[in-house]
Formats: structure tokens, sequence, C-alpha cells
């Protein structure tokens, strides 16, 4: 099946059909692509987990067309919650809560807490709510990527990964390219799970409090292994002093042509490397890192050297994703 064209009203309404039915869709949202079954079908979530190759007690988000559809899946729905709806929804931010028992239990791998999202593209937009018109309450969807590789941001990642036989609804380059903010909502204080392109400091202003860091107590959410993310080729990071050292020495054992290098300083020392320059603002990068990581594996280099984001919350979206892409070098 070809990739079809996400802005044809005729194309979503297939899709919905299909998710109706209880089979796989992948869709575009501001995040990344997502591949998606209705999360109240155990039959078809499992079908998710099998295509990625996933952990079946690794938790999907279920994403949901608006707030009030939160109340489907979600047992209640704190004043934390609720205000962080109100503020960031439609958008990149997953909202952790006491699952409905009876509510998406394959999709949440048993837990009793379920993420939920709103996302903010029109494509998924338009998806969620003529699957909802069709009987589908939400759809579990996590990245439309292998399990533990690099996250897709265009139509052609996801046919990379899957092959022309599953639906795209094609939407474009995700806006914000790395996945959501996650937070979890269901104890008294507030818990930062996995960082994303909504900053901390935006969410402790609705909160009116300090948000606090994950703990051994959270709740199980995507994207918290420390190896995920990661490209075929090994991630490196490197001090930006010891960058163009390390390039050097990289590229005079791994030979012309096999070292990329992903830095915001073009030094003498990368020599024969393969450079991408990279932005200095933080949403820029985010926007263009896994496209970068898959176009090096492209390549076909064996080593992918990246200048460390600075230290600072603005970048804790991109430094989350880049650690974890380098943790099973």
């Amino acid at each position: 099946m070809p990739v079809l064209n996400g802005d044809d009203p005729v194309a979503v309404d297939h899709c919905a059909r299909i998710l109706a039915d209880g089979g796989l869709v992948a869709f575009a949202t501001e995040t990344v692509y997502g591949l998606g079954a209705r999360a109240d079908d155990a039959l078809a979530v499992g079908a998710i987990f099998a295509a990625k190759g996933r952990p079946s007690d690794h938790p999907l988000i279920v994403h949901v067309a608006d707030a009030a559809a939160a109340d489907d899946f979600a047992a209640v729905v704190p004043d934390a919650a609720r205000r962080l709806m109100t503020a960031f929804w439609p958008g990149p931010v997953t909202l952790v809560v006491q699952r409905r028992a009876t509510a998406a239990a394959a999709a949440a791998a048993g837990l009793p807490t379920v993420g939920l999202r709103c996302p903010d593209h029109r494509v998924a937009q338009a998806l969620l709510r003529r699957a909802r018109r069709l009987g589908v309450p939400g759809v579990a969807a996590p990245s439309a990527n292998r399990f533990g590789r690099v996250s897709p941001t265009r139509a052609d990642h996801v046919v990379a990964e899957f092959g022309p036989e599953l639906p795209v609804l094609d939407g474009g380059e995700c806006r914000d390219g790395i996945e959501s903010t996650i937070i979890d909502c269901t104890r008294t204080e507030p818990r930062m799970l996995r960082p994303g392109t909504t900053e901390r400091a935006a969410i402790e202003a609705v909160l009116g409090r300090s948000l606090l860091d994950r703990d051994t107590a959270a709740p199980r959410v995507p994207g918290s292994l420390e190896s995920h993310y990661a490209p075929w080729a090994a991630v490196y990071l490197a001090d930006p002093r010891e960058l163009e050292r390390s390039v050097a020495a990289a590229v005079a054992t791994q030979g012309p042509g096999a070292v990329g290098v992903y830095s915001r300083s073009s030094l003498p020392g990368f020599g024969a490397a393969r450079f991408r320059a990279m932005p200095d603002n933080p949403r820029a990068v985010a926007h263009e890192l896994f496209a970068v990581l898959r176009q090096f594996d492209a390549e076909n280099v064996g080593q992918i050297w990246v200048e460390m984001p600075p230290d600072r919350a603005e970048w804790d979206g991109v430094r989350d994703r880049l650690q974890r892409a380098a943790a099973n070098r």
C-alpha cells in the first residue's frame, strides 16, 4: 500500500476504518510518526508489540482526540492533570494517570496506570476524530519503528522500517522531532518521567510548584530504558574540547567516510569525517536529530560522534535521546 495523503479525507476515512477493524496504521504527529491500533482491542494492540518486536511489558501511550476522551481510560484525572491538559493539550505532553480497570489493559502492559496524550497535528487529529465516530475511543501508538531504534520523523522513515504494506498517513516532517514530555500525575507531587520539547519551567508555571524528578516508584513508561533511539552505527558523545581529538583518532582507525560528526563546531581535526552542522537552537536540533542519525546510517558510517549539548534545561530532551542512543555502543 502506498503512502497516503494525510490531508485527504478519503485516506483518513480509509485508515480510520482499518483501526476500527483491528488493523495497524502509521500516522504523523507533531512529535514522531506513530504506529497505531485501537487501544480497546487487546488483539490489535498485540499486533503493535509483534510488529515492533517490543516487549509486552513495555506500556504504550494512548492517543485521544481531546481531554473529554481521557475519561474513557482514566479511573480518575487529578487536578494537576486537568490543569496540564488545559494548558498543553493538544500538544506534546503525555500524562500518566490511574487507569480505569476495564480500559486498555494490553496497551498499558497490565499496569494500573496509563499514559494519555492528545496530539497537536492535523493528520493525527483528523484520524482520531474520524476513528472515534467509528467507535474507537483512543489509539495506542508508540513510535513507528523497530523497538529500540531511531524514531521516524518522515513517512519514508516508516516505510524503511516496515515496508510498503503498512498504510502510512503522511503529514510531512514532524514539527518537534522527539517524543513527548511525560509527566507522572498518579501521586500527590507530579514528576518528570521523560523530557521532551515542552520544558520543565513551563510545566512548573502551570502547576504552581516544582516538578520532581523520576524515582524508583515511578510507573514504567515508554523511552525509559537505558538504551533506546539507537542507530545501527555506534554513537559516542564528547565534550567540545575532546571532540576534535576523538574524531581524528576515529577517522584514523575507521577510515575515510566511516565516521559521522554532528557538532555545533566545524574543526580541522574532523578531517575526512562526514560532518553535519548542529544548530545552536535546541528546538531545531530536536526537529532534525533522528533524521540526522538515520542519514548517517544510510551513509554506512561505523561511528557517529556527537558534541554533547549544553547542560541547560532547554536541552534536556535532546540530551536524553542522545545519551540513550549512546548507551549501548
